[in-house]
């Protein structure tokens, strides 16, 4: 393979993967309805196009941040306060994802598929842990 072929396929790979990985956050993000239910908890609906905004160039920023490995130079109480921007996010997440989870035995009731609902909680759970074993044996060397 050419030098001018091999990164060419390089870039439409990456590229790809890129918009598989963002449009996968977005459609969790909007699943959990996580910009809708911080405008109602903090009643400011007027401010919901912020919040996206926020979003995608939070998605953005760290994105571009990790591709070219860029450093900081803060103090330890610059890192205190992202680590706590950090813990408030995951924080966010777990209840968002509480909040699904709580959704799906009615969802499966609706839906009729009561019987199926211990083989869909399994189904995520392997695959949560098939996605986690694959980051650390195979994607991190």
């Amino acid at each position: 393979m050419t030098a001018p072929l091999s990164l060419g396929l390089h870039l439409l790979l990456g590229v790809a993967a890129g918009i598989a990985v963002g449009g996968g956050v977005i459609a969790l993000f909007i699943v959990l309805d996580m910009v809708p239910r911080l405008a109602q908890l903090t009643s400011s609906y007027n401010k919901v196009h912020w919040y996206e905004g926020a979003m995608v160039g939070g998605s953005l920023l760290g994105t571009v941040s990790d591709f070219w490995n860029w450093k900081i130079a803060a103090g330890p109480l610059a890192e205190l306060g992202v680590g706590l921007l950090d813990g408030i996010f995951v924080g966010m997440l777990a209840a968002a994802l509480t909040e699904v989870l709580n959704v799906l035995p009615i969802l499966a009731k609706r839906l009729h598929m009561t019987q199926y609902l211990f083989g869909l909680l399994m189904a995520m759970v392997c695959g949560k842990v098939a996605g986690s074993l694959f980051d650390w044996f195979v994607y991190q060397r």
